[in-house]
């Protein structure tokens, strides 16, 4: 066992959480799981946290149901980035089972086309990634790792979401307030919408109606984009929206609000903030158990993730994590969340499997 091993105190329900560890594993304590067996004590309808250090420059991760694997995006440094990859995690054990290395884009200085943000095309097998100093979106192959495709003019693409029953790939792109969606089939560019001085980040997609929705940081609200209109229609959100979810039934969005440290719940229909619940200070990314119907919610400033009951406008429960939580995803009652805190023994950030407490 490694001796950078620390322990966190219990918050509310949670006992403690392992943290920077050798190989990435992890020992069962009060409250976490073994990274290799997956078995947990812990207190009924707690939550259960598990960590492993797992590489530099962590950014998003994505589940694949169809193989039962974890796509993680890395990237270090800045232009020229020179090291990037597109990983390939075992869920259960959080090891890294294949790494794949974006096709390099200047021979003169080594730099790649890092990858950013990630989605799992699972209809299709593909992985989806932003490649934000490139301005574009980037198809590989989950079976192989391949690189399939670039498809270029998405200013500073910071997230990407996947609708697999319309067979649309969805970008942000940051950098000249656009919306773009892709075919997933033939990679075909098929709706572009631009919103002057909006700076879409995080999406969101209604996989029923197809509706796209766009937290706009700078302009506290969501950009709706239906692919049969023509035009965006506009929603309030909080203070600097940064991310958003859906509820099961995609009538509720909810929004981290990176300025307000807080979560918005969002009345799609009614078009206004019905509630605003304060979870930590940079709120940055959010996430929603269709489970349970609770929000997930990740906080850089304080390291942790709240567990939010939305109906009821309250904090079910605090998780700490390692320093700068970056992105959180959930499938089937366990949320995965990678962090930027470099405590690994050779300075790797952190995967964090959180099952879900009830």
């Amino acid at each position: 066992m490694s001796s950078a091993t620390r322990q966190f105190h219990r918050v509310r329900r949670i006992t403690a959480v392992a943290l920077a560890l050798a190989a990435g594993s992890v020992p069962v304590v009060a409250g976490t799981a073994s990274a290799d067996t997956g078995r947990a004590q812990h207190a009924p309808d707690a939550s259960a946290v598990v960590s492993a250090p797992l590489a530099k420059g962590l950014y998003q991760s994505a589940y694949s149901e169809r193989n039962h694997v974890l796509w993680a995006t890395t990237a270090v440094g800045r232009p020229p980035v020179t090291s990037s990859a597109l990983l390939k995690v075992d869920p259960k054990t959080l090891k890294v089972k294949a790494s794949y290395t974006p096709p390099v884009t200047d021979a003169a200085t080594g730099a790649v086309e890092a990858v950013y943000g990630v989605a799992v095309d699972d209809e299709h097998n593909t992985v989806w990634t932003t490649n934000t100093r490139n301005g574009s979106v980037a198809v590989y192959s989950q079976r192989t790792g391949e690189h399939l495709a670039t498809l270029p003019n998405v200013a500073h693409a910071r997230e990407v979401v996947v609708d697999e029953r319309h067979n649309l790939a969805w970008a942000s792109g940051f950098g000249d307030g656009t919306v773009v969606a892709f075919d997933t089939r033939t990679f075909k560019e098929k709706k572009r919408v631009t919103v002057q001085g909006a700076s879409p980040t995080g999406l969101a997609v209604n996989k029923r109606s197809g509706t796209v929705y766009a937290a706009d940081l700078k302009g506290n609200r969501l950009i709706e984009v239906s692919p049969y209109a023509k035009d965006p229609s506009f929603i309030p959100a909080g203070n600097g929206p940064i991310s958003v979810a859906l509820s099961a039934d995609g009538r509720t969005a909810y929004t981290a609000d990176q300025a307000a440290g807080a979560v918005s719940v969002v009345d799609l229909r009614k078009k206004s903030v019905t509630k605003s619940i304060p979870t930590g200070a940079g709120a940055l990314s959010v996430a929603t158990d269709r489970r349970t119907g609770r929000v997930l919610v990740a906080n850089r400033a304080p390291g942790n993730v709240t567990v939010v009951d939305p109906v009821k406008g309250t904090v079910v429960e605090t998780l700490p994590t390692g320093a700068n939580p970056n992105h959180i995803t959930v499938a089937d009652g366990t949320a995965y969340v990678v962090d930027k805190s470099g405590v690994g023994p050779a300075g790797q950030d952190q995967v964090h499997r959180i099952r879900i407490g009830r």
